[in-house]
């Protein structure tokens, strides 16, 4: 059974975020999802991944291609999985379900801590999960680096920093 990562940003914005956590799933050997809710805002995301610079390269494509189940990441609107990724990464309120956090290594929750809807919404997502039974961690950047501030265990339990 995955976990589900919740990444509260404060100080970086997606843009800087996503391609730190991607590099880290990728070193781990996984393959990745990037669910969004938004398809100009997946637009905007894949050339920003294209701009991250030689030395950290984050091949990957855009959902609807020919070549989507060869993508070590991508980015797509949909719940499908044609990458056979191990590693989900939820961006802008896109939907997480108990299931997906069972059958994967990891789900990754980024939501900006700036937008009270985003607010508002990951914790509804963090309800929802750990009340399912889900293995959940809360990270945050208040600090300027991050800091695991919450952990819920399956059977319900939640530890605190």
């Amino acid at each position: 059974m995955g976990e589900v990562y919740f990444y509260h940003l404060t100080r970086s914005p997606l843009e800087g975020t996503l391609p730190m956590l991607l590099e880290k799933a990728r070193a781990a050997g996984w393959r990745v999802i990037v669910r969004g809710s938004d398809a100009a805002r997946l637009q905007w995301l894949d050339e920003k991944l294209w701009l991250t610079g030689d030395e950290a390269f984050l091949a990957h494509g855009l959902a609807g291609g020919e070549h989507d189940a060869a993508q070590p990441i991508l980015l797509t609107q949909g719940t499908e999985n044609p990458n056979g990724a191990a590693c989900l990464m939820a961006v802008d309120g896109a939907p997480v379900s108990a299931d997906e956090v069972s059958a994967l290594e990891r789900v990754c929750v980024l939501f900006d801590g700036n937008d009270p809807g985003a607010l508002e919404a990951a914790r509804g997502q963090w309800k929802a999960l750990s009340a399912a039974g889900c293995a959940a961690q809360y990270w945050s950047q208040e600090g300027g680096r991050w800091e695991k501030k919450a952990e819920a265990r399956p059977g319900g339990d939640v530890d605190r920093a």
